[in-house]
């Protein structure tokens, strides 16, 4: 079996964290964590780094700093990982769903435009599948009507967004901005996440609430209420070492696509498409079932099953969730697009371990499937 994902650990990822358990910091202090976050915001452009225990609570802890009046509208994509509603709801403010766009399934902006009330007090902006975001509309729209933005950058670690004729990494935009370095991720640490901001004030925020708001002077003295978010050094010595190779694995990332490319784009499926102010990591090779495709993704993914190769299926958007309809919310709410392509989209094996090998084994798999049907 091609498994979907494999992460790719070396030998430096190895030594770190054996001089992690040989100098006995394998908590949640030490240089490792240091140098991380550090590293890790000064590759984004930003300046200060908070690393946590994964990204669902990056955005959590995210959301909680910007203070925002209990119910604010906060408006989202409905195509994205349930961690992003769940910081919302968990902060006590209230989700606004938007579409996807039908070719790089980010957040439509129009629809964006369209769900801005006097009530509305931040955009999340989620970058998927290595794509980024407009976040030049993105920036422009908050700026008009005094909005924050928590980008959530989990999915585009290096990709790279057109801002006023430079390119900015993502990562780099709003008033904070969240990461996950879980396995399937372009770097990883296992687990793990990172909070970035450029906001003095709201990074000693991150810190104390990510760290069960212990006192200052006092430990045990606590003028506010925090989290057990922390990141270990363990981990972040992973993190440290992937960071080293991150742009050997953006590159093969990219080489990946371009043999993906290569071997389908004469099959019934809409691959992967990169706006001209992108710089897309394609961090997971999607693709999308063509309307004239008799059977759906979940037969899709049977059939390459059958064949040894596994897939993962797009998000359900979350307006489709029963949990959440049991709750009152979104059972009105309508997103076509989020609606289609969770039913006709899945992406292909596409871990840095793959190799080109198991590449063509895939594409002769697809070619397969749909000669065989």
């Amino acid at each position: 079996m091609i498994p979907v994902n494999e992460p790719l650990i070396g030998k430096k990822e190895i030594d770190y964290v054996t001089d992690c358990l040989r100098t006995g910091w394998v908590s949640s202090a030490g240089t490792y964590i240091e140098r991380f976050e550090k590293e890790w915001a000064a590759y984004c452009g930003r300046k200060y780094g908070i690393a946590v225990s994964n990204g669902t609570v990056a955005l959590e802890l995210a959301l909680s700093v910007l203070d925002l009046p209990e119910k604010s509208e906060i408006i989202l994509p409905s195509f994205t990982i349930v961690s992003c509603l769940e910081a919302v709801l968990r902060n006590n403010l209230t989700p606004v769903l938007v579409d996807c766009d039908p070719r790089t399934y980010c957040m439509q902006i129009d629809d964006v435009k369209s769900k801005i009330t006097t009530r509305t007090r931040a955009i999340m902006p989620v970058h998927i599948y290595g794509h980024p975001v407009n976040m030049g509309e993105i920036i422009s729209l908050a700026g008009v009507h005094n909005l924050k933005i928590i980008e959530d950058a989990a999915e585009a670690h290096g990709a790279e967004c057109l801002i006023d004729g430079l390119w900015r990494r993502c990562g780099s935009f709003g008033d904070v901005s969240c990461f996950s370095f879980y396995a399937n991720k372009n770097i990883t640490t296992g687990e793990g996440g990172m909070v970035l901001t450029d906001d003095a004030h709201l990074a000693e925020k991150l810190q104390s609430r990510r760290n069960l708001c212990f006192g200052a002077r006092e430990r045990f003295l606590h003028d506010d209420r925090g989290w057990n978010f922390r990141m270990t050094n363990l981990q972040a010595a992973i993190g440290c070492a992937q960071l080293e190779n991150i742009d050997g694995f953006i590159q093969r990332k990219i080489e990946m696509a371009v043999r993906y490319n290569d071997g389908l784009r004469n099959l019934p499926l809409q691959l992967p498409y990169i706006e001209p102010w992108a710089k897309s990591t394609v961090w997971m090779y999607a693709v999308l079932l063509e309307d004239r495709v008799p059977f759906d993704a979940a037969e899709f993914a049977r059939r390459l099953q059958d064949r040894d190769v596994q897939t993962r299926p797009f998000f359900l958007g979350m307006h489709e969730q029963p949990v959440y309809h049991g709750m009152g919310l979104f059972r009105e709410t309508r997103c076509p697009v989020t609606e289609k392509i969770a039913r006709r989209g899945l992406y292909l094996p596409s871990g840095q371990a793959i190799t080109d090998g198991q590449i063509e084994t895939v594409i002769k798999s697809l070619l397969n499937v749909f000669k065989n049907p």
